[in-house]
């Protein structure tokens, strides 16, 4: 018998990568406006596969085990409910015989229509009729497999403004009757912009969770890779926007393996041994960054794929290009004012001009009173202009601001360093 624990750890796992494949499949095959019965389904198959493991053991293709219950089970809902022309008009002839049912919803488990039904649900997610903040949310609530808390984490928001936001997307399905198509032509750009922005923030989830005992999470990073290539991929979202996020996910990916020692503690930026740097995806990184200038389209992830290019190509930190990074930041910053690329700016600036100059950024910097971060940065400024009273400060409002165990113990580091 496996452990429960291993089973739970296990189709958690499971949970993150198959359950908007089997989403995304179920309602191409019911319509999307029965996506919370496509839900139910995948839920049932995986309480099935933590009931079922755990005597009879995990098998030996758990993804392939998953696909077939989820299959079956969409089977005998459609010949329990026999409304076929209701539940699925464009399918009901098929869908009607009992000798075609269960082969023509097979074909739809096929790897390549898993993918196309995935980007299929990535675009009707990303409706226009849908407020943007609706249809992000959705997209990591369906596709990604994220919580509410995580969203409202990456939104910097409250778990019930994001739950309001996922009621009001599934309410705009039903009442405009969406359905599950890849747009072509004017409609196409502004649904791709909500889903890149979905991945990204997806990515950075997964980079920097939030959960309290976990920094990085590496099946989310893994996720969001996954998805953006599926986009690269398809000749009507391969733009050149989605190949720089490419590169951008494949730069910050091939340093996940060094953002920890073997105790779980973060390692920073300046201290990471390079050598564990995954070159593979580095030349991955390039190849796309290459890739994604080849028209005039100028996105934030032109701006920080070109920044994590820098830092991929430096042989040590104290080597990196940092005024050309600072003058990304800045033309960055003139793109799309904000204060997270404002904070950005400010930390490149230490390095590239001086830590008064960073200081004096990073204090005019207005909407992050709340965001652990912007007080840990300003933090470190003091301390290496060797105002430890003010440094010691900062590190403590920041540990009071993350819900981090690993991010508190690094930021107690510092305060016992300022003592």
């Amino acid at each position: 018998m496996t452990p429960t624990n291993n089973i739970n750890q296990l189709v958690d796992h499971l949970f993150r990568h198959e359950a908007g494949k089997m989403v995304s499949v179920l309602s191409r095959l019911l319509g999307l406006q029965n996506i919370e019965t496509a839900q139910d389904i995948v839920q049932d198959t995986l309480f099935q596969a933590m009931t079922t493991w755990g005597f009879g053991g995990v098998p030996e293709n758990p993804p392939a085990w998953l696909h077939r219950v989820a299959r079956n089970k969409a089977i005998d809902y459609l010949r329990r409910e026999k409304r076929f022309r209701e539940i699925s008009p464009q399918y009901s002839s098929l869908l009607q015989s009992e000798y075609s049912l269960s082969t023509f919803v097979s074909q739809f488990f096929l790897e390549n229509e898993i993918e196309d039904s995935q980007l299929r649900m990535i675009m009707a997610c990303c409706h226009p009729s849908m407020p943007e903040d609706s249809q992000i949310a959705f997209v990591l609530k369906t596709l990604c497999g994220l919580g509410i808390k995580e969203i409202a984490k990456a939104y910097l928001t409250n778990e019930e403004t994001i739950a309001k936001r996922i009621y009001r997307a599934k309410e705009k399905i039903r009442s405009e009757s969406i359905q599950l198509e890849v747009p072509q032509g004017k409609d196409l750009p502004g649904r791709l912009d909500v889903a890149l922005k979905s991945i990204y923030l997806l990515f950075n989830e997964g980079y920097n969770s939030s959960q309290p005992d976990l920094l990085i999470r590496d099946d989310l990073c893994a996720e969001a890779l996954r998805l953006c290539y599926l986009l690269c991929e398809h000749p009507l979202t391969n733009h050149s926007q989605t190949r720089a996020l490419m590169a951008l996910l494949c730069f910050q990916s091939s340093r996940l393996q060094s953002r920890l020692d073997d105790k779980g503690q973060i390692i920073l930026l300046q201290n990471q041994d390079r050598s564990q740097w995954n070159r593979d995806l580095i030349r991955r990184g390039f190849y796309y960054l290459d890739a994604a200038t080849d028209d005039n389209t100028v996105t934030k992830y032109h701006f920080e794929a070109a920044i994590a290019s820098i830092h991929a190509a430096a042989l040590s930190f104290e080597q990196t290009d940092w005024k050309s990074i600072y003058h990304l930041y800045d033309a960055y910053y003139k793109l799309e004012p904000g204060p997270i690329v404002a904070l950005n700016k400010a930390i490149a600036s230490a390095y590239a001009i001086s830590r008064e100059n960073a200081l004096k950024e990073l204090l005019q910097i207005k909407g992050l009173e709340q965001y652990y971060l912007y007080y840990a940065s300003a933090g470190e400024m003091y301390f290496e202009l060797n105002n430890k009273h003010e440094a010691k400060k900062f590190f403590e409002k920041a540990s009071s601001l993350t819900t981090s165990l690993i991010e508190q113990r690094l930021l107690q580091e510092k305060i016992n360093q300022c003592n």
